[in-house]
């Protein structure tokens, strides 16, 4: 049977990368459904992918700001008529702007979590509200969620919400047969890691093909063997 995984913040990093392998690898997932905010990265990203998909399988990209709750709602509503049941769900986009604390603004913070918390929330759902039963669930969280860093609150609190919102996710939806799993990656060679720490060299850190690969694991069918509490993907 052939499966359909959305995959947001699409146009790069582990987003990009987990697309990429499960397009090429996974033996279930047979279309992708991409949402990226409007950018050169996302357009090449999908015409790469599109040129290099395997014969019968469909990459469907939408340009959405994940934090804008009506584009959002009118992203979904569109994929659902095209493609109907989502099956698996990874929940990447993400935002900060790090500062010390007295100097954070509400907009930001608002930002963080309209893009971190909200939208994963709302996705979920406003699908299970029409009828989707997910396969599975993956909320990309972070180490910073689980101790908060100088610098970093913003983040940290997006990312400690998003760890706990998954255990309320896992047990609501265990009645579906749903599996929900929380990734928190250490650091990792992306542009949101760059922001958070720019003076970091990207080549000594893990990269986001590593998380993707553990992803790819996590939708195959030996990963509902894997305990899904909160698993720490770091090197």
């Amino acid at each position: 049977m052939s499966e359909t995984a959305l995959i947001t913040g699409a146009s790069r990093g582990i987003g990009l990368e987990t697309a990429r392998r499960l397009l090429h690898h996974s033996e279930e997932i047979t279309t992708l459904v991409l949402f990226a905010r409007a950018s050169a990265d996302f357009d090449a990203a999908v015409e790469q992918l599109r040129a290099s998909s395997p014969v019968g399988r469909r990459v469907i990209a939408r340009t959405v700001d994940v934090g804008d709750r009506d584009a959002l709602h009118a992203a979904l509503e569109s994929v659902h008529q095209e493609v109907g049941t989502i099956d698996h769900l990874v929940n990447n986009a993400g935002y900060t702007n790090p500062v010390p604390l007295q100097q954070a603004e509400i907009e930001d913070f608002e930002r963080t979590m309209a893009v971190n918390v909200y939208a994963p929330f709302l996705i979920v759902k406003w699908l299970l509200n029409r009828g989707n039963r997910f396969k599975m669930i993956v909320n990309i969280a972070s180490t910073a969620g689980i101790k908060g860093r100088s610098g970093w609150l913003t983040y940290s609190a997006s990312k400690a919400a998003v760890i706990n919102m998954s255990q309320v996710m896992r047990e609501e939806l265990a009645i579906y047969d749903t599996r929900v799993v929380c990734l928190s990656p250490g650091r990792t060679a992306t542009v949101l890691r760059r922001t958070l720490a720019p003076e970091e060299d990207p080549s000594t850190i893990m990269q986001p093909e590593h998380v993707a690969r553990v992803i790819e694991t996590l939708t195959s069918p030996i990963g509902r063997f894997i305990d899904s509490e909160n698993i720490v993907v770091r090197k």
